[in-house]
Parts: structure tokens; C-alpha cells; sequence
């Protein structure tokens, strides 16, 4: 499985070059399903331990359906699929930029959660208008064992977060294990109370807001993404999220820029346009770096072939047998 591995602001991203899953044709949305279903080996070997780590996010290059996209992109991290990935966009973006096969200017994905455009502005830096984002429900309170009453909105920036200003400690790096084991048990209470998103969905991204550091941004932020990871980035889709909160309250007009710091003081400027009854199209500015290329290896006698992953994420065959779907991962 050829590799190229990235980070935008900070957050790391692996695209998936070649030897990823067959996964036919048809809409992104079900080749994802496709993918979770029936080759969720390949996320668990690509992304997990030994050959990955937690806060990695994967992105597998498809054939779009769409002739007008330059290419289809499924985004995944520890914990399964992902239906949109704003850093990871930019990672692709700029991955694509360095094997030659993208130049400055406009380009098309095809995602799960729908087609997104992206500028790509130079070597290192893309800005991406992302799929249509809303708040769904405000002011929604929960007790959270430990922590007391906590309140906050309900948004989707392509994924579901609840977001709050409700932070147990500052934002601050030093207090990271604080922050993780706070918006975990939010996220727990949310499930609890079967407080979800529209249609059921789950909420599986929460998301706390503080005080910038740099004078010249407008917020801090700490997001607890799927898997317990937390974001390094200032979180693509969370900032989408933001957006469409401040746009519901008034607090930021079409065309204004917001600039969103994240947890390590790296930052997207982003700003909004209205698009549909109470949804908004955000456009989000950030920086990638290109950090490795690499061939991963799966030996069927490798007891951690796919991964060092609980039951849950991964099953494994216990007689450690390479899945009927899997290709053995080889190098030329």
C-alpha cells in the first residue's frame, strides 16, 4: 500500500496512493459503507498501531462519479469512517500538488458527504468551500456525571458536533488529558440521553471554545474527534460547525472572516456565504506540509497485520488468516 503522509496545521493525514480496497463504482457514500462493511482491515491496518497512531486521519483515493471532480477522496481515522474531512481535504490537496497531478487553482472532490471545491493557492497552503453546514438545535443542556449541567449547540460542518464554551479547565496543551476525559463523558451523556443530530445521528465530535492567544484570532478551540483523539488542526469541519452557530446568532455576516485557533495555536481563517434556508456554504484557509512517502507492508504471519485495534474496531481472524477480501499488500 503506497503512501504519502502530511499534516495541515498540525493534524496528520495519510492518502492512500495505491493498493487500497476495490471498491467498485458508484456514490462515495456507498463505497464507504462498502468499505466499513467489508474491508475494515485495511482502515485498522493502515491507521492503527503499529503502522499508524491515533490522531492519524486516512484518505483513500476513488474514481469520482461526478466527471467534473478531479478526484473521489473516503476519509476514515481509528474509529471508522468519516463522512467529511476539512484538514484532511487540505492534506489531500497539497499531496496531490506534490505528485504532480493538481497545479494552482480550482479542483473538485467528491466525498461521502458530498462534492466540495478546493483552491489550491500555492505549494503549502488551499482554501476549501466546504459542504453545506447548519445548526441544528441551541442552548441544549445535559448533566455530565462529574462535571455538572453543560450547555451548548447542536451543528453540522459535514460531521456532528456539539459545541460548547462550557470548558472544565483552560484551553491550554497542558491540560489536554483534562479536556479529552471532559468531552468524552459529554459525549457519553449526549448518547445517554439519546441527544443526537438530525435523523438520529450520532454525535460523535464535541468540541470546547476559549480565548484566542493571538491577538489577530477570535477564538481557541479543543476538539475531541471519534476514537478519543484530539484534533491539532483547528478542525475543518468543527470551524463549519462554528460558522453556521454564528451566522444562526447573528454574530458574523456573510464574507466576514473568523479566524479559528486550535488547541497547539495553529489556525484557518475561514468566513461563510448563505446558501440554503438556514444553511451556510463556509470557506476554510489552511496550511499543509508534506512529511513522508512510504510502502506499508501486511504479512499474513504478522500477528498485528491489521493493526494493534480492540474487537470493536477491527476483527480480527483468530487464527491471524488474511481476510477473503484483503490483497496481500505488496511492493514492487
Amino acid at each position: 500500500m503506497r503512501i504519502i503522509d502530511s499534516h495541515t496545521e498540525g493534524e496528520p493525514t495519510r492518502v492512500i496512493i495505491e493498493g487500497g480496497p476495490q471498491l467498485g463504482c458508484g456514490p462515495l457514500a456507498e463505497r464507504a459503507r462498502r468499505f466499513a462493511g467489508e474491508f475494515d482491515n485495511y482502515r485498522c491496518a493502515a491507521i492503527s498501531e503499529p503502522r499508524g497512531h491515533d490522531a492519524l486521519v486516512g484518505a483513500l483515493l476513488c474514481e469520482p462519479c461526478d466527471e467534473t471532480c478531479k478526484t473521489g477522496v473516503i476519509f476514515f481515522n481509528n474509529a471508522g469512517m468519516l463522512g467529511m474531512c476539512g484538514h484532511a481535504v487540505i492534506g489531500t490537496a497539497v499531496t496531490l500538488a506534490h505528485r504532480g497531478l493538481i497545479g494552482l487553482g480550482m479542483h473538485r472532490f467528491e466525498t461521502p458527504a458530498g462534492i466540495v471545491s478546493v483552491h489550491l493557492n500555492s505549494a503549502n497552503e488551499a482554501t476549501v468551500d466546504n459542504v453545506e453546514s447548519y445548526r441544528f438545535r441551541h442552548n441544549v443542556s445535559v448533566p455530565v456525571a462529574g462535571f455538572g449541567t453543560v450547555t451548548g449547540d447542536i451543528a453540522y460542518g459535514g460531521n456532528w458536533f456539539f459545541l460548547t464554551s462550557d470548558a472544565p479547565h483552560p484551553l491550554e496543551m497542558e491540560n489536554i488529558p483534562q479536556l479529552s476525559e471532559a468531552a468524552g463523558a459529554i459525549r457519553q451523556a449526549l448518547a445517554v440521553r439519546g441527544v443526537t443530530g438530525a435523523e438520529g445521528a450520532g454525535i460523535d465530535h464535541v468540541e470546547f471554545f476559549g480565548k484566542p492567544h493571538a491577538h489577530d484570532a477570535h477564538s481557541r478551540n479543543f476538539v475531541l474527534c471519534p476514537g478519543d483523539a484530539y484534533d491539532r488542526s483547528p478542525c475543518g469541519t468543527g470551524t463549519s460547525a462554528k460558522l453556521a452557530c454564528l451566522a444562526a446568532d447573528g454574530l458574523l455576516e456573510p464574507g466576514e472572516t473568523w479566524v479559528q485557533e486550535s488547541i497547539i495555536g495553529s489556525r484557518f481563517s475561514s468566513s461563510y456565504q448563505l446558501s440554503r434556508a438556514g444553511k451556510i456554504t463556509p470557506r476554510l484557509t489552511g496550511r499543509a506540509y508534506v512529511c513522508s512517502e512510504a510502502i506499508l507492508y501486511r504479512d499474513p504471519q504478522d500477528p498485528f497485520a491489521d493493526g494493534i485495534v480492540p474487537l470493536k474496531r477491527c476483527v480480527a481472524d483468530p487464527q491471524n488468516r488474511p481476510s477473503p477480501h484483503t490483497q496481500q499488500l505488496v511492493a514492487e
